[in-house]
């Protein structure tokens, strides 16, 4: 590991690196902070974009492996086979408390355990652009945003009359991606934009062949998405824009940990449809939102060459939800702003699963009739910003849910801007998780549970000009009525329960150093640790539990653009050793590691682009999960074409 770190920065002192081109755009525009366009440095949020040229110059990563590469952010297999559920672990929390949204909207998976969505469903040629947003966001976007909100900001039609491109791609384990995009707009104010994507993949073993002799088969992977946008502009003070999306994939998965199965198989589609209509005032808009989204899972083993009981087993899980939102941004003066808005949320999932051993027995099915919720908030906040340097953002949500009843959060963000370079913030605010659909109506549900609520602080500084940009963030969150799955030591009947608290505390770093128009480097650092209180027998007990999260994080890399038509670089990610927790045994630890990434980018013409992306150079075997294979060195290379 030593002489990997001393490789690895060895090359990154040479000063041909690549990272992300800037995840740190000094002061762009940014919509998810206060749910209206703002410049970065009009708030005191902790705000990272993932930019349009960003996501152009890796046409060949995964949105996970892109998030990957920011500050706080971990995402579990998401360097592993193609196709595995990817799990987001934002400063440290737990999967499902950091909210994805798309285009501002809320996304869900009601019929998963966790209800977090699926990464798999979105590939990078559909973005314009990422907007990650840390803390406690429930004030502003309800449920699950505990440790903050990953937006996802699809591609805008062009103003040309008609545009487009193509993209094919080819590289390690039989991997193919291929798409394009075709957009225009008029005079009449219509638009449009049809895109679709591609990729497949042989894959390799998702499960880990520990004696290296057992014959595991390769895991597959094929996925197909396509997304529709229409806009118009009935009057000067009306927008309304009509979007759908479609994706779906399957592939091949193994029995578990160490284990192959030939015959495990998944298909998973996801519909997603909805509208957005503004309404412009004098001072502000008035905007309406409405989105259903429908997500199916399957899967199935047939094989008889897992050996045990089990000779059959076939799920499906089908989830619905929908989301209507109605809100208003009024300027009050020049100085102070007023959100204000309203939003239902709807939930429904049916579920099957049949396990037939030689003995035979079904599963209780779930049915949407019964296994639903439904919330309703209503939420506001004001944003003051002085001439004088001085901001403040303060709100709050009170929502409803059928089961359980209220609850509410507040949030409060002061920042000052001391001089033009260097700003202070900070922010103390509360949020929230409900229960989800399996915690409630499966064989483990409990009606009775009350949602998960946590109490966040934050503080930092960050100082930029033109040439350099560095952040710091101190974080503290405290969460309790954790929900948690519970075995009776005496009966062994298991359901979830409320119970335990959790305290986590972090620091996160950010830097960007632009030597001239030719180089600059970028980086970022994360510590996180983390503990959970239970209550064992008559006294409490407190241990470490940020299970399959590296205490510390460290990303460097840097572009290095010799002429304008070409962009070369490399990119270093190292995580610290992490624990996995096992069931009546000590955690079992998975070693740290590092890799080491090369991109080209070649522009002969405006029109064409070539890219080529080699990772993990070095070819380090790694595991972010126990008995689970992640990515040897690969590559992928391909062609770009624009007109």
């Amino acid at each position: 590991m030593k002489k990997g770190w001393i490789i690895a920065l060895a090359m990154v002192t040479a000063g041909s690196l690549r990272a992300q081109d800037s995840a740190q755009v000094l002061d762009e525009v940014v919509v998810t902070a206060s749910k209206t366009p703002i410049k970065q440095s009009q708030t005191g949020k902790v705000l990272t974009v993932i930019s349009k040229q960003t996501i152009e110059q890796n046409p060949g990563k995964t949105l996970s492996e892109l998030l990957t590469q920011q500050a706080g952010i971990v995402i579990n297999g998401g360097k592993s086979n193609l196709g595995t559920n990817p799990a987001i672990f934002l400063r440290g929390a737990s999967s499902g408390n950091t909210l994805i949204l798309l285009d501002g909207v809320p996304m869900y998976d009601p019929s998963s355990v966790s209800g977090e969505f699926d990464l798999n469903n979105f590939d990078v040629s559909l973005l314009e652009k990422v907007e990650i947003l840390k803390g406690a966001q429930s004030t502003l976007y309800g449920s699950d945003a505990v440790a903050g909100v990953v937006n996802l900001i699809t591609k805008k039609p062009s103003s040309k009359n008609i545009s487009g491109n193509a993209t094919l791609g080819a590289g390690s384990y039989g991997t193919w991606k291929a798409g394009g995009t075709l957009s225009g707009a008029n005079e009449k104010g219509y638009s449009f934009l049809v895109n679709y994507s591609k990729l497949q993949s042989k894959g390799f073993s998702a499960a880990y062949d520990s004696t290296g002799t057992a014959g595991f088969d390769r895991d597959g992977f094929n996925s197909d998405m396509f997304l529709v946008k229409l806009g118009a502009k009935p009057s000067e003070k009306t927008e309304l824009s009509l979007y759908g999306k479609y994706s779906k994939y399957g592939g091949d998965i193994d029995a578990g940990a160490f284990t192959d199965d030939r015959d495990y198989a998944y298909k998973n589609d996801n519909t997603i449809a909805g509208l957005t209509f503004d309404y412009h005032l004098r001072n502000g808009f008035i905007r309406l939102m409405y989105n259903a989204n429908w997500y199916n899972r399957n899967f199935t083993d047939d094989s008889g060459h897992v050996g045990g009981f089990s000779k059959y087993q076939h799920g499906v899980y089908n989830g619905f939800s929908h989301y209507a939102e109605l809100y208003t941004s009024l300027k009050l003066s020049p100085e102070l702003e007023l959100l204000a808005g309203a939003d239902y949320r709807y939930n429904n999932t049916d579920q099957i699963y049949i396990y037939q051993p030689d003995y035979g027995f079904p599963a209780l099915p779930l049915s949407s009739d019964s296994a639903r919720t439904h919330q309703v908030s209503g939420y506001a906040s004001l944003h003051l910003s002085t001439q004088g340097g001085f901001g403040l953002e303060a709100g709050g949500r009170f929502n409803y849910q059928n089961l359980y009843g209220a609850n509410s959060t507040v949030s409060v963000n002061p920042y000052y801007k001391v001089n033009k370079h260097l700003k202070v913030y900070g922010t103390l605010a509360s949020a929230y998780k409900i229960p989800t659909l399996y915690q409630l109506y499966s064989e483990y549900g409990n009606r009775k549970l009350k949602p998960e609520s946590t109490l966040s602080a934050e503080a930092g500084l960050m100082w930029s000009d033109k040439a350099s940009y560095f952040r710091v963030t101190g974080f503290l969150r405290s969460g309790r009525d954790v929900i948690l799955f519970y075995t009776d030591p005496l009966t062994y009947l298991s359901n979830y329960v409320n119970g335990d608290k959790q305290n986590d505390k972090g620091i996160e770093v950010d830097a960007r150093y632009a030597v001239n128009s030719k180089l600059s480097f970028i980086g970022n650092y994360t510590f996180v640790d983390g503990k959970v209180t239970t209550q064992n027998g008559a006294k409490d007990t407190s241990y470490f539990n940020l299970y399959k999260k590296p205490k510390s994080i460290l990303n460097i890399g840097a572009v290095y653009t010799p002429v304008k038509s070409l962009n070369v670089g490399m990119q270093l990610h190292t995580a610290s050793k992490a624990f996995e927790g096992r069931y009546m045994a000590p955690p079992y630890e998975l070693k740290g590691y590092y890799t080491l990434g090369l991109n080209v980018n070649y522009t002969p013409v405006r029109a064409l682009s070539l890219f080529a992306e080699l990772d993990n150079i070095t070819d380090q075997q790694y595991f972010d999960t126990r008995g689970y294979n992640t990515k040897g060195f690969n590559f992928m290379g391909g062609v770009k074409l624009s007109f």
